[in-house]
């Protein structure tokens, strides 16, 4: 079968035809144009894709057009999301592309009471988007069942890991009935993400959409060698530049995260961050004071960050560079949205030398060196073990990336 040029070529019902012109969306993205037609034939899924590949249309667009209407409501789609943030994009997209169908939605999640979504639920939804630990406290409290689901999808399973899901997912996967169509995506494909989506999918389809080095080409980069101790001082630097007016920087710790917003904050630079160890209610507060200029700089990790869409980013600094190359690519594909364009600097010390040489390897390309007062021939040019971090042995580099995550008990 020829790539789907249009969504014409897809055999959306109208309604669905409607809402996509009515948004201005006309061309599938890869991933839509290569799991809609299996979806529509109620085949199972496993889609290897990131976050901004169109994935979450992927799956609304097909639940919607295979849903028939029932009375009285029941619950027969279920999408489990890692994070409030994605909980409730998603519910948006189900609302969008969902304008011209009768079809009710509600998105619950944990961090506020529980009163409205149990309200929510009481007057009877069809479609139903959850956090998994918020979804099995309803549960556990008799105020849902998931006996009539008949789509079950699992969003960035490999956070969910990461996020430490892996048993409240199971007690939820053992409550859904045998016959449906079950959809799993995940970022990367580790074994313990395999060994999650094997019992769970019958015949799947498998969609992969790679890290494309073609996101990188609108956004300009820059590479500053600067030893470690002298990073903050280089990151002031560079901010007190006007042109320089919303800014996410990534560290890879959550310890590093709260250390540069501190640094930050003590320099009289507007800064929060976001990582694991905030709370929901923190975490949405610094992404509102972001999003609205209280807050100049929003720090965040790569798992904290993945999911939220945060529009108008003027740059992106890699304060650490990732261990993971295609994270590169999806940390600095957070500027330069919409066709906008964007920059991207990343400090790179010496022994975060190997991780540069394998983001280099993926782009295919050498990011432009820039010089400054800080400037550090030996992160420059260093080689062998100065190269990589003390005490850790550097895994070889790998072209399909599958990063061993570990379960947190």
């Amino acid at each position: 079968m020829d790539k789907p040029s249009s969504f014409k070529d897809l055999n959306l019902i109208p309604q669905l035809e409607k809402a996509l012109t009515k948004q201005g969306y006309t061309t599938p993205t890869p991933i839509q144009a290569k799991s809609i037609p299996g979806l529509l034939l109620g085949k199972d899924m496993i889609g290897i894709a990131q976050t901004g590949t169109g994935k979450t249309a992927a799956f609304v667009l097909p639940i919607l057009q295979r849903m028939t209407e029932k009375y009285p409501r029941t619950i027969r789609a279920l999408v489990l999301a890692p994070t409030r943030e994605l909980a409730a994009q998603i519910g948006e997209s189900f609302s969008t592309y969902g304008e011209f169908l009768k079809f009710k939605h509600t998105v619950i999640f944990g961090g506020v009471s529980q009163g409205k979504q149990v309200e929510a639920l009481s007057k009877g939804v069809d479609i139903l988007v959850a956090t998994p630990g918020r979804l099995l406290d309803l549960m556990n409290q008799k105020k849902l069942t998931l006996n009539d689901i008949e789509f079950f999808v699992l969003d960035e399973a490999d956070r969910m890991l990461d996020m430490g899901f892996i048993h409240d997912i199971k007690k939820i996967i053992l409550k859904l009935p045998h016959k449906r169509q079950s959809l799993f995506f995940s970022a990367t494909m580790s074994p313990q993400v395999n060994a999650l989506a094997k019992p769970l999918l019958k015949d799947p389809i498998h969609v992969e959409v790679t890290a494309q080095a073609t996101t990188v080409e609108k956004i300009k980069q820059c590479l500053f060698f600067v030893d470690q101790s002298e990073k903050e001082r280089l990151l002031l630097e560079l901010l007190k530049q006007k042109h320089l007016i919303s800014i996410l920087i990534f560290t890879r710790t959550k310890h590093r995260a709260n250390k540069v917003v501190t640094f930050l904050n003590r320099n009289n630079i507007y800064a929060d961050a976001i990582h694991g160890n905030k709370s929901q209610n923190a975490r949405t507060k610094a992404i509102k004071d972001f999003k609205t200029g209280k807050i100049k700089v929003l720090v965040a990790t790569d798992i904290a960050a993945r999911g939220i869409d945060i529009p108008d980013i003027s740059h992106v600094i890699n304060f650490e560079l990732p261990n993971e190359p295609e994270s590169y690519v999806h940390r600095i594909g957070r500027t330069a949205r919409a066709g906008a364009e964007g920059t991207a600097y990343s400090f790179c010390s010496a022994e975060e030398r190997s991780f540069l040489n394998d983001i280099e390897r993926l782009i295919k390309q050498k990011i432009e060196v820039m010089q400054h007062k800080f400037h550090s021939e030996t992160a420059k040019n260093a080689v062998g073990a100065a190269a990589k971090p003390a005490g850790r042995s550097k895994k070889p580099y790998s072209k399909h990336f599958k990063p061993k995550h570990s379960f947190r008990k």
